[in-house]
């Protein structure tokens, strides 16, 4: 099950080369203060989303992830500078659903940033001016009301019955991150009544269809980088590589490539 970010209901759902960057499979860091917990979203994490991205818009290999698999829900998000030197959302698809999180970063980072019906797809010509930003999500819990849940803290899911007759009894749900909020300024009943609306619900909002809904809560880790310093990284990595060179191939020393 795919889910966007923001405003949109949960439902299942291709110039010239940046800098810098060859028309091989690219060479990608290793860092050496990995967490222990492999479900916190780290810098490699976005390091291989750009790859990602940036691999299928050139017609390379795929590169294979750095970072260690695991089982867990997640989110990609992409944005874009705009002229005032601020973020805008550009895309930004996830999943609710625990899955392998190195095939599952691969697939994300290409739904996000090419099908996100919201937007048209990510072109080329448009990686320098990005942010991306990864979610891994966590700690899913069933809340005791609508109001069980801190801003800043929780991502919340809500379900419920569409009381309009003429929706004849359909279920809703929908999902903020749990940087949406704060990042919106609102306070609970704010992003819950707006949550309700990116639901698909167009109807009177009251106390009545706030205490009816189920609410789930859920905690994320973010990381994120931008462009240039995803280029950063890729340098990097190419100056350990060659300081390795000595003892290995090029070959051997250059990011393997998906099969």
């Amino acid at each position: 099950m795919f889910s966007r970010c923001f405003l949109s209901r949960i439902e299942k759902v291709n110039g010239s080369k940046p800098q810098g960057v060859g028309t091989g499979a690219m060479v990608l860091p290793t860092s050496a203060d990995d967490p222990q917990d492999p479900n916190i979203a780290t810098r490699d994490h976005c390091i291989f989303a750009f790859a990602v991205l940036h691999s299928h818009l050139t017609g390379n290999p795929s590169p294979v992830p750095s970072f260690p698999d695991s089982r867990c829900a997640l989110f990609v998000t992409w944005n874009a500078l705009s002229g005032g030197g601020h973020w805008r959302l550009r895309g930004c698809i996830g999943t609710l659903e625990s899955k392998q999180l190195q095939r599952a970063l691969h697939d994300y980072a290409l739904n996000s940033s090419l099908r996100d019906h919201r937007f048209s797809p990510i072109r080329l010509k448009e990686l320098p001016s990005l942010q991306c930003k990864v979610s891994l999500l966590a700690r899913f819990e069933k809340a005791a009301g609508w109001q069980d849940w801190t801003v800043g803290i929780h991502g919340i899911i809500i379900h419920f019955t569409d009381p309009d007759p003429e929706a004849r009894g359909a279920r809703r749900t929908a999902t903020f991150l749990p940087d949406v909020a704060p990042e919106q300024g609102w306070n609970q009943q704010q992003a819950v009544d707006a949550l309700i609306r990116k639901a698909g619900y167009n109807g009177p909002i009251g106390a009545s269809l706030r205490e009816a809904l189920s609410l789930e809560r859920y905690q994320s880790t973010i990381a994120s980088i931008t462009y240039e310093e995803f280029m950063e990284a890729l340098g990097q990595a190419e100056e350990q590589r060659g300081n390795v060179l000595g003892s290995s191939s090029p070959r051997d020393a250059r990011l393997q490539v998906a099969a």
